[in-house]
């Protein structure tokens, strides 16, 4: 039997906690979304840069895409659209 060993490196240091290196803003709190009565879901294709630059937006304005695009839905479409208020 052969006599082997191991050498082990010495620990190195933990790093700092992931609050200490994300940065010390506070998350924007997503609202709740603005919807009374029934709904129905749409799914539309769109190329992945434009739901980049969708997501982007939103996000660094801490709303939510679905909101956007149901503002967008009722200006473009007006009519009765209480259950969106």
């Amino acid at each position: 039997m052969s006599t082997k060993t191991v050498a082990f490196k010495q620990p190195t240091a933990l790093p700092k906690p992931a609050d200490a290196w994300v940065g010390t803003s506070q998350p924007v709190p997503l609202k709740e979304p603005k919807l009374e009565g029934p709904t129905k879901r749409l799914t539309v294709d769109i190329p992945e840069e434009l739901h980049r630059r969708i997501k982007v937006d939103c996000a660094g304005k801490g709303i939510q895409i679905s909101d956007v695009v149901r503002d967008l839905l009722a200006s473009a479409f007006p009519g009765s659209d209480a259950a969106l208020k």
